[in-house]
């Protein structure tokens, strides 16, 4: 087992990175507890999967428990959910002191974050993220929330969890598709900040695909390492915190276009706005012309969604995607925020990019399409 320490002061916590994990989340979690009960929230996918495993290492531990399964999806992650979760938490009569457990991918490690956080103003939870994607990326930092017709994760508050378990053994229980849209945001680590750990990606991609565990665990390992460190400098996102957000933007602007659907699962989205923020950097001259094809080499390498032309069904106008991504949390005084490279393993936050730049490499991607 491996451990990440997240130090954060008072609100610092271990992310525990390893194999065999959730059989000992009872175990892990035991000392956390002011008493031994614990309510857990999942979504009915991965109860079919994980739930039983957990529930048998509380009970071996003495810790009683109840669970809510919500529904799979990311449309789970809106206001309806959210409040039949904390109506549930109350009604289960969990105090300030006990501890919630968020089982699952980002939809419910989010919005389950976001209810402790605002339920009699804040209880502590524990992350056991099921994805690849949670694993490196939403269980960690502290950033949950919930998705607004207006825009994704644009509800929702800064609140760290007590304790992270990231159990690689569950990921064999993932979809291929979702193990590679997991993907997407750990070759964002080597592309945003290690441009040894995207030449290990490279030099990895079959052992990763084939779900080597000592490869997996070095992906994910170093993928919360990076993470706690930006968070650590920037827990509130004031400055390079938003180098967390490289292909986000664009990303977004897509999952709204999509309609939050399958059609474009996030990590996709992150893959697809990675290689997008490449093109436009190439573009503004700020990378080597050659970064935007090694890019697209790689995730192609992974068998990813890496073009607009990849995603399913119709999609809107440049002008109109831009204007998606005006709902951005990054905004600020009506300039857009992003996440530009230098070269790989070179990223930094600006808004000084040419919207006229944005456009004519949106309209390009989409005429890929036809």
């Amino acid at each position: 087992m491996e451990t990440v320490h997240v130090a954060l002061g008072d609100r610092a916590y271990d992310v525990l990175i390893g194999q065999g994990l959730l059989p000992r989340a009872g175990e892990l979690i035991r000392p956390f507890l002011k008493r031994p009960r614990v309510a857990i929230v999942t979504d009915e996918t991965v109860a079919a999967l994980h739930l039983e495993t957990l529930q048998a290492g509380l009970e071996a531990q003495g810790i009683s428990h109840s669970a809510l399964a919500l529904p799979a999806g990311e449309s789970t992650k809106g206001w309806p959910e959210f409040s039949r979760t904390v109506e549930w938490l109350l009604a289960e009569k969990i105090e300030r002191r006990d501890i919630v457990i968020a089982l699952g991918g980002g939809v419910i490690g989010d919005l389950v974050g976001f209810a402790a956080a605002v339920l009699r103003r804040g209880v502590r939870f524990v992350q056991i993220p099921t994805t690849l994607l949670a694993q490196v990326d939403s269980s960690v930092g502290g950033k949950t929330g919930i998705n607004s017709p207006h825009g994704k994760n644009l509800i929702g508050a800064f609140h760290q969890p007590s304790l992270v378990l990231a159990d690689i053994d569950v990921l064999n229980s993932l979809p291929m598709r979702d193990l590679r849209a997991g993907y997407g945001e750990v070759a964002k680590y080597g592309l945003l900040g290690d441009a040894a750990f995207f030449q290990w990606l490279e030099a990895n991609t079959a052992a990763i695909t084939a779900r080597d565990p000592a490869a997996l665990l070095h992906a994910v390992k170093r993928s919360v390492e990076m993470k706690a460190d930006i968070v650590v400098r920037d827990e509130t996102e004031q400055g390079d915190r938003a180098l967390l957000n490289l292909g986000h933007t664009f990303c977004h602007a897509l999952e709204s276009a999509t309609g939050y659907s399958n059609r474009l699962l996030h990590g996709e989205g992150v893959a697809i706005g990675c290689a997008l923020a490449f093109t436009v950097s190439a573009r503004l001259g700020l990378c080597p012309q050659e970064d935007p094809s090694r890019v697209d080499a790689h995730l192609a390498d992974m068998g990813m969604k890496r073009r607009l032309a990849d995603i399913e069904g119709n999609l809107p106008s440049a002008e109109a995607l831009l204007d998606l991504m005006g709902q951005d949390k990054k905004v600020q005084d009506g300039k857009l925020t992003f996440i530009m490279a230098k070269g790989i393993g070179k990223a930094f936050v600006t808004q000084d990019v040419p919207k006229d730049v944005v456009l004519s490499v949106l309209a390009e991607a989409l005429a890929e399409r036809r």
